[in-house]
């Protein structure tokens, strides 16, 4: 167990040392999207009934800075580690892929849920919103953290310069993030979009954990943990097969 826990803390202390720019920048990023569209379309958008349309994208911004936080923590660390040549000191260590996935996975859902709670304390300053279903937002905020920091780690496993894995986040990560329900329902797309919309994994999360602020989702909450569960262990088996090939570790 120390092997794992040594990383753990190695890569937990990676991102705290920079906090302003991991946890505080992401802060106040979601605030502004906040002020922005809160100011714009409060008065003129209501989603759910007697729900504003502040405390409706409250719980989007929260599970959006969680998404792409996670995603951003192990992806950022190993392609960085990769390029400056440091990796091959945590090579050396008699480290398991299992410890290395477990130490990389842990400190993103860390980060994560250190930026969800910023963002959450910070609207809640503006939509006085409440958890309907504590414990549903929880599990879809663990496993949102995730299927993230599993799908970072698998990013920076093939990326072998920064602008791949510019590339990755900004033609995968970033569109089906915006394109998941975070600022809008999907019942108010066309049919079409609304058929898309399912086919994305993290709708099913935004949607799941905004149902445990209100207790009012778009789909079935079951529905929506089981394809965010689905979609966590699928990616960590394949974050765990690579890393036990050493793949692009040895290069």
């Amino acid at each position: 167990m120390t092997g794992w826990q040594t990383l753990f803390y190695k890569e937990v202390l990676r991102f705290w040392k920079v906090g302003l720019q991991t946890i505080g920048a992401p802060v106040f990023s979601a605030l502004l999207y906040l002020l922005i569209f809160s100011h714009v379309l409060d008065a003129h958008v209501q989603v759910y009934e007697g729900v504003s349309y502040t405390a409706f994208l409250a719980p989007g911004l929260v599970m959006m800075s969680v998404l792409q936080n996670a995603f951003a923590n192990s992806s950022s660390s190993l392609i960085q580690s990769k390029i400056t040549g440091s990796l091959v000191f945590v090579q050396l260590a008699p480290l398991s892929h299992r410890a290395w996935f477990a130490a990389y996975v842990g400190s993103s859902i860390v980060r994560a849920l250190a930026v969800g709670l910023g963002v959450g304390a910070a609207a809640w300053l503006f939509a006085r919103f409440s958890l309907a279903q504590p414990l549903w937002a929880l599990a879809f905020a663990l496993c949102g953290a995730a299927l993230m920091g599993a799908l970072g780690l698998i990013a920076g496993l093939w990326a072998e310069k920064f602008d791949q894995m510019a590339a990755f986040q900004n033609f995968l990560v970033m569109p089906l993030t915006m394109l998941s329900g975070v600022f809008y329902s999907v019942h108010s797309l066309p049919a079409f979009w609304q058929s898309a919309s399912r086919l994305n994994p993290f709708f099913y999360v935004i949607d799941g954990f905004r149902y445990g602020f209100f207790g009012i989702s778009d789909v079935s909450p079951w529905l929506a943990l089981g394809v965010t569960a689905a979609a966590s262990a699928a990616c960590s088996l394949l974050a765990l097969a690579l890393l036990k090939r050493g793949y692009k570790l040895r290069s």
